[in-house]
């Protein structure tokens, strides 16, 4: 039969464990004595006495439950305990561990043991880049005002540096930054700072800001310093912008300039060098020749002294022939005469193209019927002066 089955008198099947004192009460169990049953339960577990039927085992109760409620207490700050006693540092962190307020140890990643209440522990976070950024206004060191943009991205090298040493190490960084970056652009010009002289400018920001975290033992390192923007104030903004343009057309220009000279020397380079290669192969061309020169008289002079007249003769005739080759003249040595006869030939020609000229045109028979007029008034020449020469031998 079931426990709950109409008509049952015991019920001892119950499960709320009330036996036969409930009769046929079908309603929910009684919280209290539920309780009071864990209570008990738990008491026997440590070693208490399980508390009487109701009347005077009141008292019993009583004691036992504070007994129990006092286990209870103990077993959750035993817990609490164990549990604050471990703590887990990542990958990324270092744990500064200070035992009543001095520093003790710093922890690297893994799980990690501490004494709780007594042990304090603060994570810090070493391997992520943070940035921090700063602008302002300041002056060059020509006293011209300039705003500059300015990224510093940095990351923590040192824990307990960063944890003990500074009240708030980004706050004293930003007065870093701004101390470092007036320090460098008071000490260069306006046109350093806005032009080519901004990665230098960043370079020396990034030096002095880590030596002054240095000294201040913040505990931080700067990965690097980024220079975002720098400009002068808006009010002369437009004047600035008319100065860099006639920078650009002067750096322009030089360019240009630069071009052409990159064209023209090389080439006049180019000339020089062939003339100075003509110049040495005439030099070379006379002294060969020279010595030319030299061997044929050597060899000349060796003949002469053989044959004097023969080679004398020999050569009259060819410095005669060196000379006349170039010249319209003719000097003909006739037989029987001491002189020599000159026939101006050019004149002859002129004559003869004068007299052609006069003729008709029907008379004219081509460069053959000239050559032969030309032949007859040579060989008349030729004929009056021997004519002349004798006449003046009979007298």
């Amino acid at each position: 039969m079931a426990w709950n089955e109409p008509g049952g008198n015991r019920n001892d099947n119950d499960p709320w464990g009330s036996g036969g004192r409930r009769g046929n009460d079908q309603g929910p169990p009684d919280l209290d004595e539920a309780l009071r049953k864990g209570l008990d339960k738990l008491n026997k577990l440590l070693g208490g006495k399980k508390g009487g039927g109701t009347g005077g085992g009141s008292g019993g109760d009583g004691s036992s439950g504070f007994g129990a409620v006092l286990a209870i207490l103990g077993i959750l700050i035993v817990g609490y305990v164990i549990y604050q006693s471990f703590y887990t540092v990542d990958e990324q962190e270092r744990a500064v561990v200070l035992r009543f307020g001095k520093y003790h140890t710093t922890e690297n990643p893994g799980l990690r043991f501490k004494i709780p209440i007594i042990d304090s522990v603060t994570k810090v976070r070493v391997t992520n880049v943070r940035t921090a950024e700063s602008e302002g206004q300041m002056l060059t060191q020509d006293e011209n005002l300039v705003s500059v943009d300015l990224q510093v991205q940095y990351r923590v090298e040192n824990a307990r540096d960063y944890v003990l040493n500074v009240r708030d190490s980004n706050q004293a960084l930003a007065f870093a930054t701004d101390s470092a970056l007036r320090h460098e652009v008071g000490s260069a010009g306006l046109d350093d700072v806005l032009t080519e002289g901004r990665a230098a400018l960043a370079i020396n920001v990034e030096q002095r800001l880590q030596s002054f975290l240095k000294k201040y033992g913040t505990g931080l390192q700067i990965v690097k310093v980024n220079v975002e923007s720098t400009q002068p104030p808006a009010e002369v903004q437009e004047a600035f912008r008319e100065v860099q343009r006639a920078k650009e057309d002067e750096q322009r220009l030089v360019e240009e300039a630069e071009t052409y000279r990159n064209k023209v020397v090389p080439e006049a380079r180019g000339r020089a060098q062939r003339l100075v290669e003509e110049a040495n192969a005439y030099k070379q061309e006379v002294i060969e020749r020279a010595k030319g020169e030299t061997a044929r008289f050597v060899q000349l002079l060796n003949v002469y002294k053989d044959a004097p007249v023969v080679t004398r003769d020999r050569m009259y005739l060819d410095t005669m022939q060196k000379v006349f080759s170039s010249t319209s003249k003719v000097m003909v040595d006739t037989e029987g005469s001491n002189n020599l006869m000159y026939l101006p030939l050019d004149r002859l020609v002129g004559k003869g193209s004068t007299s052609a000229g006069d003729s008709s045109s029907s008379d004219y028979s081509g460069p053959d019927t000239d050559i032969q007029k030309l032949t007859d008034q040579v060989l008349d020449e030729i004929r009056q002066r021997n004519n002349t020469s004798t006449a003046r031998r009979g007298r």
